[in-house]
């Protein structure tokens, strides 16, 4: 873990690289599988849950009595903390509605937008050995609040065709339509595509590896929409001489803990606290039941001493950083100059896990720098905005003209003609 100190802004893109991603190109097998899902239906996703997954499946949709298994075994403290996560999850997403609002932008002239929900989405939720059962509720709770009226989720079973019950129980409460059992390239493909037993949908959302990645990016070709373009997790950490190491070090590592490809960055404006920080990283590191896979995060990540306030807040919007931890005095210094973030979490007592599980903002984040044009999810992904207008006789007689002389000059005759005869009506 060495410490690079001042870099000069022309060594800028280099530190701001993200881990290299592999360079076999997934667009055959990808689409082999969507035409083969798309030729069988069913039957090819049976066989690719059955050489994937290990798991010889008779139905691919959860049943009642499944889901109903699966909440009995979740622990009642689980339950209560789930709650506590679901509420404050409702309260924030449910304050970002846009109430109608009509604006008279000339006399006789009234225009507004309204909210509508997206009819049908795809959820993925990856399992194996971290089962983002949390995604569930950043996803389901803002598309069951915007009027979805169909939410489809998909999640891979273990070898048993069994879902973990903390997924089935979050997905119950959320208000899941329906569960299946689908993982990676062929769950993509039956939701874009649609098969006997799981019905397709208008846009799909929800973290994966880069072969779900890259079959939510084929979707797009096929017409169904996509939540962003999604790459490994990362997390910059800006930290002064007075922000605690043990901190420090814990938020690091609980964003490396996501994967091998995962990337962190500690930013500070000493090389003591740097050193430190890096002392308490090998430390909590030791003991962590994934050193292994946070290892190799920590082995991609970077520690980095400016100590130029400018060109720190420089360095952070040049990152773009899915997440971004200010664990600094003077606050109040970097928020509005922040610009290129997918979430910000302020102060030595914030930290990242608290938006990834229960603070309520939501975890669906941009990553890649592609925060720099990208927001986050929220109520507006899982909605379209229509806009209305109305005009009265004096609306029409106000615009018309000007109309009438645009549409003319873009050679459009039918559009000028469809304002003629209505001004001259009222002449007559």
């Amino acid at each position: 873990m060495t410490i690079i100190e001042n870099p000069s802004r022309d060594t800028w893109n280099t530190l701001t690289e993200r881990p290299a991603k592999e360079a076999s190109d997934l667009s055959k097998i990808i689409g082999e599988v969507f035409d083969n899902v798309q030729e069988n239906g069913d039957k090819a996703l049976k066989e690719y849950t059955l050489k994937f997954d290990k798991a010889n499946l008779r139905n691919l949709k959860v049943s009642e009595d499944e889901i109903n298994q699966g909440i009995a075994l979740v622990s009642d403290e689980l339950k209560d903390a789930i709650a506590l996560a679901k509420q404050n999850i409702k309260i924030f997403h449910a304050s970002q509605f846009i109430s109608k609002k009509v604006v008279s932008t000339t006399e006789g002239v009234e225009c507004w937008q309204e909210m509508r929900p997206i009819e049908k989405v795809g959820l993925y939720i990856p399992g194996g050995t971290a089962p983002l059962f949390s995604t569930i509720l950043m996803l389901g709770i803002p598309a069951k609040l915007a009027g979805c009226k169909e939410i489809v989720l998909c999640t891979p079973p273990d070898e048993n065709g069994k879902i973990n019950p903390a997924i089935l129980y979050a997905a119950k409460l959320v208000g899941v339509t329906d569960i299946f059992k689908l993982g990676g390239v062929q769950a993509i493909a039956a939701m874009t595509l649609g098969t006997e037993s799981v019905p397709n949908v208008y846009k799909i959302f929800g973290p994966g590896n880069q072969f779900v990645t890259g079959a939510k990016q084929f979707a797009l070709t096929k017409g169904v929409a996509i939540d962003m373009p999604a790459g490994p997790s990362e997390l910059m950490v800006v930290a002064d001489q007075l922000a605690s190491p043990a901190f420090v070090a814990s938020d690091l590592l609980s964003q490396a803990e996501h994967g091998h490809d995962s990337q962190v960055i500690c930013l500070a404006n000493t090389k003591e606290s740097l050193e430190a920080i890096q002392e308490e990283v090998t430390s909590q590191l030791a003991v962590l039941p994934r050193r292994e896979m946070a290892q190799s995060a920590i082995d991609n990540s970077q520690f980095i001493l400016i100590d130029n306030l400018v060109e720190q807040i420089d360095f952070i919007n040049e990152y773009a950083p899915e997440h971004l931890i200010l664990n600094v005095q003077n606050e109040d210094l970097y928020l509005d100059r922040i610009i290129n973030s997918g979430s910000v979490f302020i102060g030595p007592y914030t930290p990242e896990s608290a938006g990834d599980y229960a603070s309520g903002t939501n975890h669906t984040l941009p990553t890649n720098a592609y925060a720099r044009m990208y927001s986050g999810v929220n109520m507006d992904a899982f909605t379209k905005k229509i806009t209305f207008q109305k005009l009265s006789e004096k609306g029409i007689q106000n615009i018309g003209k000007a109309i009438e002389l645009m549409a003319e000059a873009e050679g459009l005759q039918a559009h000028k003609n469809a304002v003629t005869l209505r001004l001259d009506s009222l002449k007559s």
